[in-house]
């Protein structure tokens, strides 16, 4: 019995570890060009080309971003930097935008 609550307490350690170890990793800087725009209901989401050639679907809305202070509308053409939450879907790579670092 002993050995039993041992085993499952270390289970529940290594499960806590590797999902705290996963959520390091789904935040991401994005670099890149934006290609093109789609608008939704508090934003719009932007196709960003990086210098590697991966494709990134970035989502920007007003309330992920923080308030109106924060929301920034970019370009077809601008060359933008933003930091948030990163997914793949399939073969899609995407990123829901928590900062905007830089529009040029």
């Amino acid at each position: 019995m002993k050995n039993l609550k041992r085993i499952s307490f270390l289970l529940f350690i290594m499960t806590f570890v590797i999902s705290c170890a996963n959520m390091k990793d789904s935040n991401r800087t994005v670099s890149g060009k934006v290609e093109a725009i789609e608008g939704g209901k508090d934003g719009y989401t932007a196709k960003i080309n990086t210098d590697q050639k991966e494709v990134y679907f970035a989502t920007i809305s007003i309330v992920n971003v923080g308030g109106p202070q924060n929301y920034k509308q970019v370009k077809i053409g601008d060359i933008v930097s933003v930091k948030g939450e990163f997914w793949k879907s399939e073969d899609e790579n995407h990123i829901k935008v928590t900062e905007i670092l830089s529009v040029k």
